[in-house]
């Protein structure tokens, strides 16, 4: 089963499946197929995170194939041409060529299949290759977002015609053609992933870049190279849910959901007191990824003491039941941070839990010359104050929002199902959701995906809280009495909450079972 935003891409992956592959093969296609059908969202320019479920060894490995600053490029360089959070200083704008770090997508889709795929990148990119080539009809909701990132970005930055069809972005169910990724990706097939950081794209890359002020240089793309982490995990009920370590905000969903399997949740997953007790727990956990998310080569998390049930025994009763707190600070430890996710299930009940973003739509929307993808802007997740863990630094990995979830059976580690909600500072928030509607509430895939969500909009402690059209007014109305500042959103604007897929397995008989989030245009098939 494939599980992803787009059809077409879903199809791509099964089709990957249905010809041998496995569920790394399938992840990778998925993802190079997105890239043509919602480079919105995603693609050869961004970053990208994994979770992958060895179905023989009961295993999982989790990749970070996020990309590093410039060499050059400090936080003194900045406060030079005038950004920073001094005296007359200004922070960094959202789409400046400073806020590109090394795209990591194309070197983790290459390590991912070289140490789990089985087929052939040329075989496993084909069916991207020719959507590339010889077009789609665009997708509904996609249309939409490909209007504003036109708007926003494509029509103001180097190389933004490339992604747009006459000055425009393509409309629902029109052709849409991208013969330069297709290109990129057959170089890519032939030549592996050198050819993007050493080859003729790196010099496309650091041209364009170069033309608009940044300091990436050759050796910075020369020197990228994809990590395998430790995934990190809580139990939650009989499961255990894992994510990647930082520098993801994996961690505000695990410290959540650890606050939280401190009370008796109410059963009314759309009530007040279970809401409330919801946005505090999510608080609390945002409150110390501001603190403790960040590269760890520079800054290393307490991530041991974060998750212990001590800690989250110690977070739990700070929160008051009765009132919103919006000056939660982090805690102190004992000693001792617009994306696509999607998922895949082979037959083997291996799983790959996969997220792939340039962040902000189409990231920077800066397009090097010839190559038919969007360079991303995670720069902009760096913080500016020079004290901060997070700071901006040389050859350094920025607080990343984007992660893919997993999990498990707790008694034996048996495979439950790869899950992610995407969506900027969502994501985590998505996550714990999730886990609450299948764990607690004994929902299925598609069931938690419809219902409504909440959102703490900023991703901080004092955050305005965003509820979706779907919760009670009179709920709306209780939680603003608590103390929450919050809002309704309905329409397109639902986006905000972000795009879910989920795939869960059951151990005994196999039979898979997907769902794929309203709030997208795509969804889970299987073979």
């Amino acid at each position: 089963m494939v599980a992803s935003s787009q059809p077409l891409a879903t199809q791509a992956g099964l089709s990957i499946l249905a010809a041998g592959g496995n569920a790394a093969d399938a992840a990778v296609a998925t993802a190079a197929a997105l890239n043509v059908t919602e480079p919105t969202s995603t693609g050869l320019g961004g970053d990208v995170f994994v979770l992958y479920y060895d179905s023989a060894s009961r295993q999982i490995t989790a990749l970070n194939g996020s990309g590093r600053t410039p060499m050059a490029l400090s936080l003194e360089r900045l406060s030079n041409e005038g950004f920073g959070v001094g005296p007359g200083e200004v922070p960094l704008p959202d789409f400046h060529p400073h806020t590109v770090t090394v795209p990591g997508a194309a070197a983790a889709w290459c390590d991912l299949i070289d140490r789990h795929g089985s087929l052939a990148l040329s075989r496993i990119f084909a069916p991207a290759i020719q959507l590339a080539e010889e077009g789609f009809p665009v997708a509904p909701l996609t249309a939409v977002h490909w209007k504003r990132g036109a708007e926003r970005q494509l029509r103001h930055q180097p190389g933004g015609a490339q992604l747009m069809i006459e000055g425009r972005a393509p409309r629902e169910g029109e052709i849409m053609r991208n013969p330069a990724l297709g290109r990129v990706l057959r170089a890519l097939a032939e030549e592996g992933k050198h050819v993007y950081y050493e080859g003729w794209i790196a010099e496309r890359i650091v041209d364009v870049l170069t033309a608009q002020g940044s300091v990436m240089a050759s050796d910075d793309l020369a020197q990228h190279h994809s990590e395998w982490v430790e995934p990190i995990s809580v139990p939650y009920g009989a499961w255990r849910v894992h994510e990647c370590p930082p520098n993801g905000q994996g961690l505000v969903a695990l410290i959540a959901l650890n606050i939280l399997a401190e009370f008796d949740l109410p059963r009314d997953p759309l009530s007040v007191e279970r809401l409330h007790l919801l946005i505090e727990a999510l608080r609390l956990a945002f409150a110390d990824a501001a603190h403790y998310v960040a590269d760890p080569a520079h800054q290393p998390a307490p991530l041991d003491e974060l998750l212990s049930r001590s800690y989250a025994t110690g977070r739990a009763g700070l929160i008051d039941p009765h009132k919103a707190t919006l000056t939660h600070g982090p805690g102190v430890p004992a000693a001792g941070a617009d994306t696509v996710y999607f998922c895949t299930v082979d037959s083997a009940g291996n799983a790959c839990s996969f997220i792939n973003s340039n962040y902000m739509g189409f990231g920077t929307g800066i397009v090097p010359e010839g190559c038919g993808f969007s360079l991303q802007n995670r720069g902009r997740g760096f913080s500016l104050d020079p004290a901060h863990p997070n700071a901006l630094a040389p050859d350094k990995r920025p607080y990343h929002t984007i992660i893919p979830g997993l999990l498990t059976r707790e008694s034996d580690g048996a495979l439950v199902g790869p899950f992610g909600v995407m969506g900027g500072f969502m994501q985590p928030q998505g996550h714990v959701q999730v886990v609450l509607g299948l764990v607690d509430d004994g929902l299925d895939p598609q069931a938690v995906l419809d219902r409504p969500r909440i959102c703490i909009e900023d991703g901080t402690a004092s955050g305005r809280v965003a509820l979706e059209d779907g919760i009670p007014v009179q709920v709306m109305a209780g939680l603003a009495e608590l103390g929450h500042t919050v809002r309704p959103v309905s329409g397109h604007g639902r986006a905000l909450f972000g795009r879910g897929q989920i795939i869960l397995r059951d151990s005994t008989t196999g039979v898979l079972c997907g769902g794929s989030d309203p709030r997208a245009d795509g969804c889970a098939q299987g073979i």
